[in-house]
């Protein structure tokens, strides 16, 4: 099957968007990356590079854009090299590191131990094994302009399922058309991926210890409170996941 791409605006002509962003966003960038192996035999998987720049860069690069001034990247696999990334990269986004090397905390547990760090509140959560293109506006700044805190204490960014490049899984989530989102649950397929890309407010992690936990522990309390919202992505989205992803991510790349 032929994926059709978009041809994709120039960030130079993209309508800025006046919203107050949220100050900081987090990467997540400490897992062991198994499924690409052998990239990831002597580096971590955010350290992988897609068309000459690496996935973590790509993160960073999209949250500096948008006018965030701060970042925070976890590490423990290969930390010592997401330290060197982090303190070779110039540009004005201040960055910090949150240390796992002690024991890998998972999405939930990452987020908890690097709270200290993360001077917002919301903050966005960036999966760094996830590429996105912008649509006709900043993909940051558009969910910055839809968050309510008044409804809200997650925000995520789905991405239709026929357009979720590189998943191979059933779907995540459903949405009403007030945005609120609910799991597959019993169903056999849902119609939206997670892009790993969210907005979410600090207290969902209240009393959450720094251990290893899935943010669905985080999500399981917006839910139940029927706080958990979307935004369905207008871009262009790649899930970064395999050395095989690698190569078809390039060759789209090539032609947006």
């Amino acid at each position: 099957m032929t994926t059709r791409v978009p041809p994709r605006i120039p960030l130079a002509i993209r309508p800025r968007i006046d919203v107050a962003m949220p100050g900081t966003a987090m990467v997540l960038a400490a897992g062991l990356g198994k499924r690409m192996r052998p990239l990831t035999a002597t580096r971590p998987k955010p350290l992988v590079e897609v068309a000459g720049r690496t996935l973590l860069d790509r993160a960073l690069d999209r949250v500096e854009a948008a006018g965030i001034a701060q970042a925070v990247v976890n590490a423990h696999y290969f930390a010592d090299q997401i330290d060197a990334a982090v303190a070779a990269r110039p540009g004005p986004l201040a960055i910090r590191v949150s240390d796992e090397r002690a024991q890998l905390l998972e999405t939930g547990g990452g987020v908890v131990k690097a709270l200290p760090l993360i001077d917002a509140d919301p903050f966005f959560v960036i999966n760094a094994d996830n590429m996105w293109i912008d649509g006709s506006a900043d993909t940051l700044r558009l969910m910055a302009q839809r968050w309510n805190a008044d409804t809200m204490d997650a925000l995520l960014l789905l991405v239709p399922l026929a357009r979720a490049t590189g998943y191979d899984g059933r779907g995540d989530f459903h949405l009403d058309p007030a945005g609120v989102v609910s799991p597959r649950g019993e169903f056999r397929i849902a119609p939206f991926v997670y892009s790993g890309i969210q907005l979410i407010s600090k207290h969902l992690f209240d009393g959450e210890p720094a251990e290893p936990f899935s943010v669905w522990r985080a999500w399981n309390k917006a839910l139940a409170a029927g706080r958990l919202y979307g935004a369905v992505h207008q871009g262009l989205w790649f899930h970064v996941g395999t050395p095989a992803s690698v190569g078809e991510t390039e060759g789209l790349l090539a032609t947006a």
